[in-house]
C-alpha cells in the first residue's frame, strides 16, 4: 500500500530533475554564442571554449571520482568510453563552438531540435532494436525540415543555400547522438555519473594541451568569461549529473520527453541575453520539428532476438 505513493513520488521527482537539467542545457547555445562572439566582435576561439570547458569539467570530475572512490573502468569498456568522449567531450562542444560565431542561437536551436530522435536512432542500433517504419519516417521528416530551414536561412532571402555553420551543427548533432548512445550503453556497467567523469578525465591528455595552445591572445570581455564558466561547470558537468539522476528516478522513457521544450527554452533565453528576435518562420519550423520528435518518440521500437542476449561493450 505504501510503495505506490513512493513510486509516484520518485517519478515526479525524476521529471522535475529532468526538467531542471533541460533548463540548464537550454542555456548552452546562447552562452556559447556569448563566449565565442560574432565575426564583427570575436571573443574566444571555438577550440578554446570546447577544450577549456572540458578541462575545467575534468578537474571537477577528478575530485568527484576520488571522493566517490570510483573503480577504474575495465579494459572491455575502453572502446565505448572512447566513443562517448569522442561524441560529448570533443565532437559536440567543438562543432557547436565553431558554428555559434556565425549563426544566432535562435537559429541553432531549431537545428539541434531534432537531436532526441537522432539519439533514439543511435540507441536503437546499439541495443540491437528495430524501430518501426513510423519512427524512421518521423526521423527523416524532422531531419529534412531542419535542412530546409537551414537552406532557407542561409540563402538570405535570395535563394537556397547552406552555411558551413549549419553543416557543423548537423555534425555536432550526430556526435552528440553517438556519445549519448554509447554513454547510455556504458551506464549499464558503470555508474551513470562516472561515465561522463571518466570520459572527461581520460580526455585530458588531448584537451589540456589544446586548451593551452588556444588560450586567448587578446583581452576578453568579462561577459564572455562568465559564459565560458557556465558551459564548463553547468553544461559540461552539473547538468549531466541532474539529468542522469532524473532518468534513474523517473525512467528514461518518461523523463526524456521533457527534451521537447529545450529548443524553445533556448530561443526564449536568446532574446533577452543576446538581443536576438523570433520570427514566424523560426517558430513555425521549431514547432514542426518538435512535433515530429514527439510523434517519433511514440512510435514502437521492437527488440530483435539478439537483443535478448547479455549486452557487451
Amino acid at each position: 500500500m505504501i510503495t505506490e505513493p513512493t513510486s509516484k513520488t520518485q517519478i515526479t521527482k525524476g521529471l522535475w530533475l529532468g526538467l531542471l537539467a533541460i533548463v540548464i542545457f537550454s542555456v548552452t547555445l546562447p552562452m556559447t554564442r556569448l563566449a565565442v562572439g560574432t565575426p564583427e566582435a570575436p571573443q574566444m576561439s571555438g577550440v578554446f571554449i570546447a577544450m577549456g570547458r572540458a578541462v575545467v569539467a575534468a578537474a571537477l570530475s577528478g575530485v568527484f571520482l576520488l571522493v566517490t572512490r570510483a573503480p577504474l573502468p575495465q579494459r572491455q569498456h575502453w572502446g565505448a568510453l572512447a566513443m562517448t568522449a569522442g561524441g560529448v567531450v570533443f565532437g559536440f562542444p567543438l562543432f557547436t563552438s565553431l558554428a555559434m560565431r556565425y549563426v544566432e542561437a535562435v537559429h541553432a536551436s531549431v537545428i539541434v531540435g531534432v537531436l532526441p530522435l537522432a539519439t533514439a536512432a543511435v540507441g536503437a542500433l546499439l541495443h540491437r532494436q528495430r524501430p518501426s517504419a513510423g519512427f524512421w519516417w518521423c526521423a527523416t521528416a524532422g531531419s529534412a525540415m531542419v535542412v530546409v530551414f537551414a537552406m532557407l536561412r542561409s540563402g538570405g532571402g535570395v535563394g537556397l543555400g547552406i552555411h558551413v555553420a549549419d553543416v557543423l551543427l548537423l555534425a555536432a548533432m550526430l556526435c552528440a547522438a553517438v556519445g549519448y548512445g554509447y554513454g547510455a550503453k556504458l551506464s549499464q556497467h558503470l555508474r551513470a555519473e562516472h561515465v561522463i567523469c571518466w570520459a572527461l578525465v581520460f580526455s585530458l591528455p588531448l584537451t589540456l594541451p589544446l586548451a593551452w595552445m588556444s588560450w586567448p591572445a587578446e583581452p576578453i570581455k568579462a561577459s564572455a568569461w562568465g559564459a565560458f564558466a557556465y558551459v564548463a561547470v553547468f553544461s559540461m558537468w552539473l547538468g549531466l549529473f541532474v539529468w542522469y539522476r532524473g532518468l534513474a528516478l523517473g525512467g528514461t522513457v518518461r523523463v526524456s520527453q521533457v527534451q521537447l521544450v529545450q529548443p524553445f527554452l533556448s530561443m526564449l533565453v536568446s532574446v533577452p541575453l543576446l538581443g536576438e528576435r523570433l520570427d514566424a518562420v523560426t517558430v513555425g519550423f521549431g514547432l514542426a520539428v518538435i512535433a515530429t520528435v514527439f510523434i517519433g518518440k511514440k512510435m514502437p521500437i521492437r527488440s530483435t532476438p539478439d537483443a535478448r542476449r547479455p549486452a557487451t561493450i
